[in-house]
């Protein structure tokens, strides 16, 4: 039985909360995440996606690990233009798209042929999605902190200032101005990485990109 905990927890981040022009002389993860949000308004590229559970408990609360353990693994492609407009598709191993087009986002589930559809509204605000699809205004949902080099890759990381999202922390990771990958860290400590590849900055985009067509025969839920 297939199971699409992973994809609906990063899905759930986008609907309940949310590369650049730099070289090595920007050795601050900030300085190189600040660049992106200002200079890169559209993007599109690939991802993968890896799932890191917490220690599980057993009945008497102790924890029955003593490390994390991999969870599900998917991939797939995106594209975004700022403010709250993106693709977010899952190919491998099942398919669900993930779509918004600035005032509404549509989710759907290719297999069950359901659209989910709910109001964007503000929702971006303090999600990791903001960091990719929302405005310039970082500082104003996030403190941002320099996390230091890890593996040649620069890395920052976000606390959301609100205090009732599903993150505590988000980290972020550029390397020769390019991103290359974040960190969600849960509020039950799981941690869901992103790895990214073949980003193409300020792609040519049409005006109609994001608009989203209902599949044929698809039942549609307003959430």
């Amino acid at each position: 039985m297939k199971q699409y905990t992973g994809k609906k927890a990063f899905g759930a981040a986008l609907l309940s909360a949310s590369m650049l022009f730099a070289s090595h002389a920007f050795a601050s993860g900030t300085e190189q995440l600040k660049l992106f949000v200002s200079q890169v308004h559209a993007a599109r590229g690939d991802f993968t996606q890896q799932e890191v559970k917490a220690p599980g408990k057993v009945n008497n609360g102790a924890s029955s690990t003593t490390t994390p353990t991999k969870g599900a693994s998917s991939s797939g492609t995106f594209m975004f233009a700022r403010p709250g407009k993106f693709i977010w598709s899952y190919e491998k191993p099942y398919s669900q798209l993930l779509q918004a087009d600035g005032d509404k986002l549509y989710v759907y589930d290719k297999d069950l042929n359901q659209v989910t559809v709910r109001n964007l509204g503000g929702a971006l605000g303090a999600s990791p999605a903001a960091i990719l699809f929302g405005s310039n205004d970082l500082e104003k949902n996030f403190t941002l902190r320099d996390a230091g080099v890890k593996g040649g890759i620069d890395w920052l990381e976000l606390t959301p200032k609100a205090k009732d999202t599903q993150f505590q922390t988000v980290g972020i990771g550029f390397k020769d101005g390019n991103l290359e990958a974040m960190e969600l860290h849960d509020v039950f400590g799981n941690v869901t990485l992103l790895t990214f590849s073949n980003i193409q900055k300020n792609p040519p985009v049409k005006a109609d990109t994001f608009k989203f067509n209902v599949p044929k025969g698809a039942d549609v839920i307003n959430g």
